[in-house]
């Protein structure tokens, strides 16, 4: 057993002065700890002969040592199977805080010198704290002399450094993710604050001024007076119920009840509910004859259509909007075209994550940003595909697949329904 772990001494040649000068600049500029540890030892074996090197680190769970990286190199390269034979060696320089030079004779009965083994363990310290421990191994002689031993060392702390930029760099991605959970949280809470707020002010004014005593309203006048709070009643209940679909959904908790249904009834449907609550808009339906049948929650797959054709409303108001559907090999396609103003390329990535809206050109058109993120979410319920492709000033197409069923499968499915 030798002293506690220092930098080496003076170098006494070139090859390894260059190779410190390397191992050193791999620490610095190194990210990928498995890419680093692999160019560290690398670089350890020109200036001093290992057979294997295997780490072993602390785990946060069990608090014991367990294996995080080995190699096997030169004579080694056929010994992998020995790589563990250095574990009492680094749980040996983790308890002592020390290095440890282990040497034995029990290997398998061969020529030569081979039953010897050698091993180096060395103290890991991250951060200050011993945390593992790092093991060199040779075989078959000669032993690790000092020098070795100090050029060892010297690796050995910069392994240390390796792991702790692995570290700080956790930490700091941590401390970035919480910060942009606070950030989300914040932006959340203002969002919906805002859109709760609009029709909440909407009812309340309206109500407020049909109840003044002081004024004889007009039939017609009170009419559109409780129409109006009856629309921002229905915008409240739909944000309350996509905030609750958006939670459930990311929770896994939003159950699906499929069954085998006819596509093109859903598509049917879903325009004449459209065209009913806009009657200004320009829909036109494109469905292939003979659609197979698909598995799926009607309810769900209709919200998903009911918020296409309800955003091609908003951002497309005086487009025409066709909804194409076809059989395309094992699935059900089913497009949403509009031909406004289009979609900036750089938010088409986002537009399909929780809470994103796109800036500037929308920011009067209201809406949580939840809308799509519900499309995506039901659709991969269904094991099904959601994308969408857009050109500013030439329009957009939101589509999204579904599975279909196998014929004999929907043949049976109908014989059972008669």
């Amino acid at each position: 057993m030798t002293g506690p772990l220092v930098p080496p001494g003076p170098l006494t040649t070139g090859t390894e002065l260059n190779a410190v000068y390397a191992i050193a600049r791999v620490v610095a500029e190194t990210y990928d700890t498995e890419t680093g540890l692999d160019t560290v030892f690398r670089l350890a074996r020109t200036i001093f002969i290992f057979d294997i090197v295997s780490l072993y680190l602390q785990s946060e769970k069990t608090g014991d040592l367990e294996p995080a990286y080995a190699s096997a190199l030169g004579r080694g390269r056929s010994q992998e199977a020995e790589l563990s034979w250095g574990e009492p060696a680094a749980r040996e320089a983790y308890r002592t805080g020390q290095t440890v030079l282990r040497q034995e004779d029990a290997g398998p009965s061969v020529k030569g010198r081979e039953r010897r083994r050698d091993y180096l363990g060395l103290p890991m310290l991250v951060g200050g704290r011993c945390v593992g421990g790092l093991v060199f191994g040779r075989f078959g002689g000669p032993s690790f002399p000092p020098e070795h031993i100090r050029l060892a060392e010297f690796v050995a702390w910069h392994v240390g450094q390796l792991l702790e930029n692995r570290r700080l760099a956790h930490r700091i991605a941590t401390l970035e993710a919480q910060r942009e959970l606070a950030r989300m949280q914040d932006e959340f809470i203002s969002t919906i604050s805002h859109e709760l707020r609009t029709p909440l002010g909407f009812i309340k004014g309206y109500v407020t001024t049909l109840l003044r005593e002081d004024v004889d309203w007009k039939p017609e006048t009170r009419v559109e007076f409780l129409r109006i709070v009856d629309d921002e009643s229905d915008r409240l209940r739909e944000l309350i119920d996509n905030l609750l679909d958006s939670s459930r959904l990311e929770s896994g908790r939003l159950g699906m009840t499929c069954v085998p249904t006819r596509i093109a009834t859903l598509i049917r449907d879903a325009s004449e509910r459209t065209r009913s609550a806009h009657p200004e808009m320009d829909l036109r339906l494109e469905i292939e004859e003979n659609l197979p049948s698909a598995d799926v929650d009607a309810t769900r797959i209709s919200q998903v259509l009911d918020n296409l054709l309800s955003n091609a409303h908003k951002y497309a108001p005086d487009s025409t909007v066709t909804i194409v559907v076809k059989n395309l090999d094992d699935n059900i396609r089913i497009e949403v075209k509009d031909f406004g103003p289009g979609i900036p390329t750089e938010h088409i990535p986002h537009l399909f994550e929780r809470f994103y809206r796109v800036p500037g050109e929308t920011s009067t058109i209201r809406g949580t940003g939840l809308g799509l993120y519900i499309c995506r979410k039901i659709v991969e319920a269904h094991s099904g595909k959601i994308g969408v492709h857009s050109k500013l000033d030439e329009g957009s197409t939101f589509y999204f697949s579904l599975p279909t069923i196998a014929i004999a499968e929907t043949n049976n499915s109908e014989k059972d329904d008669e």
